[in-house]
């Protein structure tokens, strides 16, 4: 790792002071290798930091868990304990709950891990108030260029956003998109050369699968959850059948979607439920999933920069793109000023829309589209939408994304923007 990755700033930097200002406890999660054990050690220079990856600790932790942190907590006084790997132990929720109820103190620990050690309906229960759960996803593109986090979604969300609001976005070609694409998001592996990057992202979904799956539960076919994490590579973006699924995969629909919670839960894929608008009965219910990593999706795939030339597999650039947007947009989500939901919508005729964005009184829908121009054709599924579909009546804003260099404005509310500007600055004030 070079020095440029390694103290790379992360956004969620402010939301994790905050919390721990306000909650006793400051659980964070995410995927392995993002970077959050960098972030706590870097953020607090104090405090007593302990990890269960180390045998010894994780067993003295099993076997006495309450007694282990009331001596650690006696040590420190206004410091916080942080607990590496915090999901390894089963006994360590019920014995910080037990701390945090006699001792009031905001910040007393900061959990991180790969999955939520608080997965029980009793210890969340019990530990609401005490506790807040923040989420660390891989490098977003504005963190990788140093600039503050994006704020598009709160311009789009204003009553009549403008494009001078929008700084003027980076110049980049297709080829500089696809580069993106390939490198993923992960700070140790995705400055790594093409073919050493993709071995390491591929044996990362091995360790993820041998480590970090029976954290979560238990599995009896291992295989076959690396087989259905593959399939959901090939069909990121896509909405997902799971009965079709389960006969690919030769599992019980049941087993899939168990699975399917799983690499959830492990921040490798998310899901974009379908936006229903209330009246309607004729919109598709499926939802859209996403590999959460395009560089993790293009390694397993064995997609290099050509892949995607006439010839190859262009269309498998489309979905690459559209996951890597809905991944830009849910990482900004923290740091917006008001909170916003990301869905997918498509009526049974099949108009389309690839993500929706709903503020509660707007909505702002977005097409992902791999071509370096844009066309008033590309615009139909929105404004149809917004005059005549489920929108009408209701305050929208609708953004093409696309691989030019111009922002443009295109008649009723209607914008086409380079994919840049998702790491743009924006002033709307």
């Amino acid at each position: 790792m070079t020095d440029i990755d390694e103290y790379l700033p992360r956004h969620l930097t402010l939301e994790l002071q905050e919390a721990l200002a306000t909650a006793r406890v400051v659980n964070l999660v995410g995927p392995r290798q993002v970077g959050k054990t960098t972030l706590v050690r870097d953020l607090f220079k104090q405090g007593r930091f302990i990890t269960l990856d180390d045998a010894a600790i994780l067993a003295a932790m099993e076997a006495d868990p309450e007694g282990q942190l009331t001596s650690l907590s006696e040590e420190l006084s206004d410091a916080p304990i942080i607990i590496d790997e915090a999901q390894r132990s089963p006994k360590l929720a019920l014995a910080i709950k037990k701390i945090v109820d006699r001792n009031r103190r905001k910040g007393q620990f900061v959990l991180t891990g790969s999955s939520n050690v608080f997965t029980t309906a009793e210890v969340a229960d019990s530990l609401a108030g005490r506790m807040q759960t923040l989420k660390l996803w891989p490098l977003t593109s504005a963190e990788v260029n140093r600039v503050p986090a994006s704020r598009l979604i709160d311009w789009a969300m204003q009553s009549a956003p403008k494009l001078p609001q929008i700084s003027d976005p980076a110049h980049l070609g297709r080829k500089n998109y696809v580069d993106l694409i390939l490198m993923g998001g992960y700070p140790e592996i995705r400055a790594l050369p093409l073919r050493s990057r993709q071995r390491q992202y591929r044996d990362y979904i091995d360790a993820v699968v041998d480590r970090d799956v029976a954290d979560v539960m238990p599995v009896r076919k291992p295989d076959a959850l690396r087989f259905l994490i593959d399939q959901m590579a090939a069909r990121t973006a896509q909405e997902i059948n799971t009965s079709e699924l389960a006969k690919l995969a030769k599992l019980k629909r049941e087993t899939v979607d168990q699975y399917l919670d799983i690499l959830m839960r492990l921040s490798l894929v998310t899901k974009l439920s379908a936006w229903m608008p209330g009246e309607s009965k004729r919109d598709i219910k499926q939802p859209k999933f996403h590999f959460v990593d395009t560089g993790i999706a293009s390694a397993l795939r064995r997609l290099n920069d050509r892949s995607f030339d006439i010839g190859n597999s262009p269309e498998a650039l489309g979905g690459l793109l559209e996951s890597f947007v809905v991944g830009e947009l849910q990482r900004a989500l923290p740091m917006q000023d008001e909170d916003y939901r990301l869905y997918h919508w498509r009526s049974a005729d099949r108009r389309e829309i690839d993500i929706l964005i709903d503020g509660g009184h707007r909505l702002a829908l977005i097409e992902v589209k791999a071509a370096t121009t844009v066309a008033a054709d590309d615009f139909k599924h929105l404004k149809w939408f917004a005059n005549d579909g489920p929108g009408k009546g209701r305050s929208t804003v609708g953004i093409v994304f696309y691989l030019g260099q111009e922002k443009l404005t295109m008649g009723e509310g209607n914008f086409a923007l380079p994919l840049s500007s998702l790491w743009t600055a924006v002033d709307w004030r």
